[in-house]
């Protein structure tokens, strides 16, 4: 088995400690700091596309770059609070209901981004409302942001050595320390490259060259659907939780059944964007 691991091994997992910085008690991770530096850099692009009032109907946005400071916060609560409560609910509730403290031990099993989308919707909601702000065009900001945060976040996941992909033969598969002795597909950084570069240059292009935050709901509606197809795609290769495993048929994962909803939704925002206008 030795010998087999040491002929496939193509690529060794690179040796980052996933703690960056030791002070005393207290640990800096990189899942944090991955947390920190999507939040802060989809801020400061949010607050750009807040400001540009010629990519916006009639010429004017219908928010400014201060409301996007004071939704900083908001936001960061909804994320964290929403991610960790949906990975709880979808992947970890029995392991949470026989040890309730288990709820606060983020490093055991970590957040869910389809807890962590619902947890955002809702800050935008109660957000928009209390300012008077069209909710549709605040979705729209905050879905043309959202892949810098999710690039980050798979980063991360993949310096932590989890959420690593089936086993595989391919040239640039790596040996995790957690994964076994057999390589495996590199998933967080599929996901890294698909649902945050890639989704991030086509929902740019969309609102620089096609003028799509005139349109309010097109922008969520085409990152509801690019996010739900990645990753659907690169649930083929990734492993599913331990706990979980194959919903149907050896194939059919939690991620999958999650994304499916994000599709429809995606498409009906598409398709009402412009009776929206």
């Amino acid at each position: 088995m030795d010998y087999m691991a040491a002929l496939l091994s193509l690529i060794s997992f690179p040796d980052i400690d996933p703690v960056l910085i030791t002070l005393g008690p207290l640990q800096v991770r990189w899942y944090g700091i991955a947390y920190v530096a999507g939040i802060l850099l989809g801020w400061r692009y949010a607050r750009r596309l807040a400001g540009n009032d010629r990519l916006w109907r009639d010429g004017r946005s219908p928010m400014t770059p201060l409301d996007l400071d004071d939704f900083l916060l908001w936001a960061t609560v909804g994320i964290v609070a929403g991610g960790r409560i949906g990975y709880i609910l979808f992947y970890d509730f029995t392991a949470v209901a026989a040890n309730p403290l288990r709820a606060f031990e983020i490093w055991n099993g970590g957040m869910s981004f389809h807890g962590g989308l619902l947890g955002t919707l809702v800050a935008m909601i109660l957000f928009a409302r209390s300012r008077g702000i069209p909710v549709f065009s605040l979705f729209d900001i905050v879905c043309a942001v959202v892949p810098i945060g999710i690039f980050f976040g798979r980063i991360a996941n993949f310096i932590n050595s989890e959420l690593w992909g089936r086993l595989a033969d391919v040239p640039w598969a790596v040996v995790f320390p957690t994964g076994g002795p057999f390589p495996r597909h590199p998933t967080q950084l599929y996901e890294a490259a698909l649902e945050g570069l890639v989704l991030l240059a086509v929902l740019a292009v969309l609102i620089y060259k096609r003028r799509a935050l005139a349109y309010p709901g097109l922008v969520s509606g085409c990152f509801l659907i690019g996010y739900a197809l990645a990753r659907i795609l690169v649930e083929f290769y990734r492993e599913p939780d331990a706990h979980i495993g194959y919903l149907l048929g050896g194939w059919l994962t939690m991620g999958m059944v999650l994304s499916l909803p994000m599709i429809a939704v995606g498409l009906w925002a598409v398709a009402s964007a412009r009776s929206r206008a």
